[in-house]
């Protein structure tokens, strides 16, 4: 069969058929002298982003990009989506630019990890060898918490906390909700994906009740007693939608302890609130293949090395995103591809027996006050004593930055970094 024999050809064939490459392309990319084989679970922010670095980087990389969906719908903007702003169309990025970088991508789920052998085998039945695996498999949620909140009273009470189906499931209930009804956010405890995003909700749903349904409100049940911002987002909805947003914070009684999808009732501690749309946020915890996979440490989340985030439980696998323990950072799409990027610079060094660079990180949270008004929460991070630590940014970074430059800023931000992590 020459060169690459007989059993390669054919496995690169059977990978050609999920991956969308001729197996030809592959077996000649197979010739090719490769520095090393890096092989990345998700497709997201973090995992898409880390793939294109590393192609940017160094091309004698073999990369491998591990996902099952042909296209990627965004939770940024998702909220726009909810509130009639803007289609679901408009935040769904095909994969197209990832295959044009050069990078493999297989459409198929990940069964098992394993790191003696330094494969990873799918769910296909083909296996995968790595050098270096990067695992970015985002959050799964923590079900029937609070009580009866399970995947199938999802669909009553929708999440819209992974965009896509559940977005336009939660879009419709507030467009079919009678005028006068009460719309509750149950907001969770705990370390959650973008944690500005469910009071930036409740702005968006505001504007869309002032405008169509004028007799309702927004609840938030929150399991918190503080949040991001709060004094700007109160400010907002104080001038912008005075008495159509009350919030009741954990001392208040504010946890949602169970649920009833038959009558839609929320129940805290002490109070039941029956109402016509019900917004629960699970409590969350990284993907379930980081769990599978020996990742996560006892309360839940990845730790890892600040420098690489190479995992600290497991060598030569590497995790990014929304899963992994950032320390300072936020857990939002602007960090994961700033994490994503270190990764790569990291990855290249490690194959190439060089040292690590030194990271700063950067990030960005844009929350949309109304169509004309968004709010920025800018970060800079840095690593000190090991971990990842916030850097003081000037004054004027720090000042109430919202108003309609946010907001263009905000538009602005989704297509550049739609753009930086999925080239297209």
């Amino acid at each position: 069969m020459g060169v690459i024999g007989r059993r390669r050809f054919l496995r690169l064939t059977a990978l050609a058929a999920a991956s969308g490459v001729s197996g030809l392309a592959l077996a000649a990319r197979a010739r090719m002298p490769v520095k090393g084989r890096v092989v990345l679970v998700g497709g997201g922010f973090a995992g898409s982003a880390c793939a294109l670095q590393l192609r940017r980087l160094d091309a004698s990389i073999d990369v491998s990009l591990i996902d099952p969906l042909e296209s990627y719908v965004t939770c940024p903007m998702s909220n726009e989506v909810l509130t009639g702003l803007r289609d679901l169309a408009s935040i769904t990025v095909s994969r197209a630019g990832v295959r044009r970088a050069g990078i493999r991508l297989v459409r198929d789920r990940v069964a098992a990890i394993d790191v003696s052998a330094r494969t990873v085998r799918l769910e296909g039945g083909h296996t995968l060898p790595f050098d270096r695996l990067v695992v970015a498999p985002g959050i799964r949620f923590l079900w029937n918490k609070p009580e009866g909140y399970d995947a199938a009273a999802a669909q009553s009470m929708p999440h819209a906390w992974q965009a896509g189906d559940q977005t336009q499931r939660l879009a419709a209930q507030l467009r079919a909700m009678d005028d006068g009804g009460v719309v509750a956010i149950s907001v969770p405890s705990g370390l959650m994906r973008c944690p500005p995003a469910p009071y930036e909700r409740a702005s968006l749903i505001a504007h869309y009740l002032a405008r169509h349904k004028p007799r309702s409100k927004v609840l938030i049940l929150d399991s918190n007693n503080h949040f991001p911002r709060q004094d700007v987002f109160t400010g907002a909805w104080q001038s912008l939608y005075p008495g159509l947003i009350e919030w009741i914070a954990s001392t208040q009684d504010g946890a949602v302890m169970r649920v009833d999808t038959a009558s839609m009732t929320l129940y805290t501690a002490n109070d039941a609130y029956r109402v016509a749309v019900a917004n629960v946020i699970p409590p969350q915890a990284p993907g379930q293949i980081a769990a599978d996979a020996g990742l996560a440490s006892d309360h839940g989340w990845c730790p890892i090395v600040a420098r690489t985030f190479e995992s600290q439980l497991i060598a030569n696998v590497h995790v990014i995103g929304d899963a992994c323990i950032a320390d300072a950072m936020p857990k939002s799409a602007s960090a994961a591809v700033s994490q994503a990027k270190q990764c790569a610079s990291a990855i290249v060094a490690l194959l190439g027996g060089h040292e690590v660079p030194d990271p700063t990180f950067d990030s960005v949270c844009y929350s949309m006050l109304a169509p004309d008004s968004a709010l920025s929460i800018p970060g800079r991070f840095a690593v000190q004593d090991e971990r990842i630590a916030a850097l003081e940014l000037p004054a004027a970074s720090t000042a109430v930055n919202s108003g309609a430059q946010q907001a263009r800023d905000a538009q602005r931000w989704y297509r550049r970094i739609r753009a930086e992590s999925f080239a297209g």
